[in-house]
């Protein structure tokens, strides 16, 4: 059952010199998934180049952060596996070239550096979802692979793929060694979410394969599979997904996760729809099905294209995957911020595509989950192409947004209602705050206020569980604190009013 928004009267009003406890009805926050991308790989988004000082990483990695807050986004989606390496502390791959300039090479003053961007982006009230590359070994023949990388030392786990290597997805080891790296890093960070990319299989060129993996395929063969080869790497990465999932959940059942697939699951679904690869056949990835069998908490299918783009309308694929939604989990398209003013066909595109798109994906929004979208890429907003942080905060992001909830990860009992006080000092209003009681539900806080002479209430913050007192500037005729589970599910609101 969902909480009822009634506000509770929880101090008594003598405690209160301006503001004291009312019963009130505030209406619920707005909700909406409002993320972006930020590639480590090729220093596309962060860092700006490989074996920046550690100081200089994270000067650019708050700059990021306090963009994507100010802009009203709600969660980052930072890779942290580009290719079987880390931009994190792991025993089981070796710091990424990426970040340091040499693979295995630590950052010099040792900091952590997702340690460090989950505390940053939870204090802007973003969640932080950890993105990785499942089978990709190496991007490019220029990095000198460390003694510890699978190159080394798991070669018999490769196969070449034109000027690429990849982990072989059709070997249960790489399969599982790919969980125990995703699952390693749910127990030891503080992440809102795994997030996986459409990397499963090479994509391929010319119309061609560029991967041989024929000897695995032979070796499953002899062992009496019937399948065939395409229909077998397909099976390898159905079970990869579902095993992948499952895993999660038994790490933390409150976490999300995410996949990010090509945007066409088929040429020809539905019937204007045409594309270059087929990715149910090129890359082995059944999207259709894991959403449909709820696998993944959200799927984020990379829907690149313009709404007016008839071979591949961003407004046709928007309500396809919509309706391929059975299962009721969330569906977050990726739109191509990044291609503002790009190139070729695309250098004509404008920032008001990209606010256009979002209204689209609102209108589409999935019965069983709420609305959301995520930019590709961050560098599209930190460059302000075409004026379009502007564009969003004076259009889709006037206002903060809560995460949407996974009701199907609901925790058990109440979320409890915070106990809240405030003084008014000068310009300004302190409001301090505690949970009901001490059982660590509380993920988020969200404070929403009530202008004077206003009926309209809005969402003034959203903060981490660690903080629980904020400054509001000016003299809310009244204020509502709730506390927000990992689900995102609500509690009953704790009200004040202004007395004079």
């Amino acid at each position: 059952m969902r909480p009822i928004l009634i506000c509770f009267s929880l101090l008594a009003s003598s405690a209160l010199a301006d503001y004291r406890p009312v019963k009130l009805d505030p209406p619920a926050p707005s909700r909406e998934f409002r993320a972006a991308w930020v590639a480590t790989v090729w220093n596309l988004d962060w860092p700006s180049k490989p074996g920046l000082s550690p100081d200089k990483q994270r000067q650019e990695l708050i700059g990021i952060l306090d963009v994507a807050a100010q802009t009203n986004l709600n969660a980052i989606i930072l890779q942290v596996r580009p290719e079987a390496d880390a931009l994190y502390e792991s025993k089981l791959e070796p710091w990424s070239y990426w970040l340091t300039g040499q693979q295995g090479k630590a950052p010099s003053d040792g900091y952590d550096p997702l340690i460090f961007a989950v505390r940053e982006a939870h204090a802007r009230g973003l969640e932080l979802h950890a993105w990785f590359n499942p089978f990709r070994a190496r991007s490019t023949t220029e990095v000198n692979p460390a003694a510890s990388h699978a190159i080394r030392r798991q070669p018999s786990w490769l196969m070449s793929a034109g000027s690429q290597t990849w982990l072989n997805p059709g070997l249960p080891a790489v399969r599982e060694r790919a969980i125990a790296v995703m699952t390693d890093v749910l127990k030891r960070y503080d992440v809102d979410g795994i997030h996986i990319d459409d990397y499963f299989y090479p994509y391929p060129k010319d119309g061609r394969a560029v991967f041989d993996d024929s000897a695995t395929y032979a070796a499953y063969r002899k062992k009496g599979g019937k399948l065939s080869a395409a229909d077998w790497r397909r099976a390898q990465v159905d079970g990869f997904v579902r095993e992948l999932g499952g895993a999660l959940r038994r790490v933390r059942p409150t976490a999300k996760f995410g996949i990010s697939p090509f945007g066409i699951w088929r040429p020809g679904n539905p019937d204007s729809i045409e594309a270059g690869i087929d990715s149910y056949a090129d890359l082995s990835a059944d999207s259709r099905l894991w959403l449909r069998e709820g696998w993944v908490d959200y799927l984020t299918p990379q829907l690149y294209w313009r709404i007016d783009q008839e071979e591949q309308s961003f407004a046709t694929l928007v309500q396809w995957w919509s309706d391929q939604n059975s299962a009721g989990r969330h569906v977050w398209p990726g739109i191509a911020s990044s291609r503002i003013k790009g190139e070729g066909s695309d250098r004509a595109r404008r920032s008001l595509e990209t606010v256009n798109q979002i209204a689209l994906t609102r209108r589409y929004a999935s019965a069983g989950g709420g609305p959301g979208h995520s930019h590709w890429s961050m560098s599209a907003l930190m460059e302000d192409r075409d004026g379009i942080r502007a564009k969003l905060k004076s259009g889709p992001y006037e206002n903060l947004a809560l995460v949407p909830e996974s009701d199907w990860l609901r925790g058990k009992g109440d979320v409890p209602v915070p106990v809240v006080s405030a003084v008014e000092s000068g310009e300004s209003i302190r409001v301090d705050w505690q949970a009901g009681k001490e059982d660590g539900s509380a993920r988020w806080w969200v404070v929403q206020v009530r202008g004077k002479g206003m009926d309209g209430w809005t969402t003034a913050k959203i903060l981490p569980r660690g903080i629980t007192s904020v400054s509001l500037r000016g003299t809310p005729a009244a204020i509502a604190v709730r506390a927000v589970d990992a689900v995102g599910r609500l509690s009953a609101a704790a009200c004040l009013e202004r007395s004079r």
